[in-house]
C-alpha cells in the first residue's frame, strides 16, 4: 500500500511573467505531486518568494498566507496605467517638477500603520461572484463596479523609500496579509496629487522564510524529479 503523503514545504523564487498557478502546475506534473498548492499569490509581473505545500502540508496553507510579508520594488511617479503596473498601457501623464521630498515623506507617513485600502481593479478579489480582473478586462472601471469595491483594513509596519533616482522611487515595504502593493503605489501617487505605477516588485520574505532560502523552479525539479523505473 502507498504510504500517506506527509507532504513538504517548498520555497520557490517565482520568475517574471509566471503566474503562481503556473508554478504549481509545473511542479505538480514534473515531480508527480498528487496534491500541491501555493500560500499566497504573486502577480505575473512580480518575482520572489512563493511558498508551496504538498500532501498533508497543504492544511498549513492558511497559516502561511496569514504571515507578515516583505517586498522591495520600484514605483515611478508621473504616469499611470489601469493595472498600476506594466500589464496595461499608460493612460495618463503628470508633471512631477513640483513634487518635494517633504511631500513624499508625508505620503509615506499617510500610508504607514493601520490603514484602509481598496484593492486594485486588476486583482483576483471576487465581487458579485466574478474576479475583478475579469471585469477590468471587459473595460469596467473601479467606479462602475456594481456595489463598489469594498475597502479592507491592512497594516503597513514599514514603508521606506529611496528617491535618488526620482521620479523612480525604490521602496521596501513590510505589511500584513491582504495588502496590495499596487494599491499602495496608486494611493502614493494620489496623495501627491499626481500619478504612479509600479515598475518592479519582488517578495523577499513571508514570516520567517526568506528569498535567500528559495530554489529556482528548474533547480527544485532537477533535485526532486521521480526516477523512472527501468524497463526490462
Amino acid at each position: 500500500m502507498d504510504q500517506p503523503d506527509e507532504g513538504q514545504l517548498i520555497l520557490i523564487d517565482k520568475p517574471l511573467t509566471w503566474t503562481s498557478f503556473d508554478v504549481v502546475k509545473k511542479l505538480k506534473f514534473a515531480c508527480k505531486f498528487k496534491k500541491i498548492g501555493h500560500a499566497g499569490t504573486l502577480d505575473p509581473l512580480a518575482t520572489g518568494l512563493l511558498i508551496l505545500c504538498t500532501g498533508k502540508m497543504t492544511k498549513q496553507i492558511d497559516s502561511y498566507q496569514a504571515q507578515e510579508k516583505e517586498y522591495t520594488g520600484t514605483l515611478v511617479l508621473g504616469k499611470t496605467t489601469p493595472s498600476v503596473d506594466l500589464e496595461t498601457e499608460f493612460d495618463a501623464e503628470f508633471d512631477v517638477s513640483g513634487i518635494t521630498m517633504e511631500a513624499i515623506q508625508t505620503a509615506v507617513q499617510q500610508l504607514t500603520g493601520v490603514i484602509d485600502q481598496i484593492p486594485p481593479i486588476y486583482s483576483a478579489v471576487r465581487v458579485n461572484g466574478e474576479r475583478l480582473y475579469e471585469k477590468a478586462r471587459r473595460g469596467e472601471t473601479a467606479d462602475k463596479v456594481e456595489g463598489g469595491i469594498k475597502s479592507r483594513t491592512i497594516t503597513v509596519s514599514t514603508f521606506e523609500v529611496d528617491t535618488d533616482r526620482f521620479p523612480e522611487i525604490d521602496f521596501r515595504i513590510v505589511c500584513s496579509k491582504g495588502t496590495y502593493i499596487r494599491s499602495l503605489v496608486r494611493d502614493f501617487g494620489l496623495f501627491l496629487q499626481n500619478g504612479a505605477y509600479m515598475k518592479a516588485l519582488r517578495r523577499t520574505r513571508i514570516g520567517e522564510f526568506r528569498i535567500e532560502e528559495a530554489d529556482t523552479i528548474d533547480g527544485f525539479i532537477s533535485k526532486n524529479r521521480p526516477v523512472e523505473p527501468l524497463r526490462s
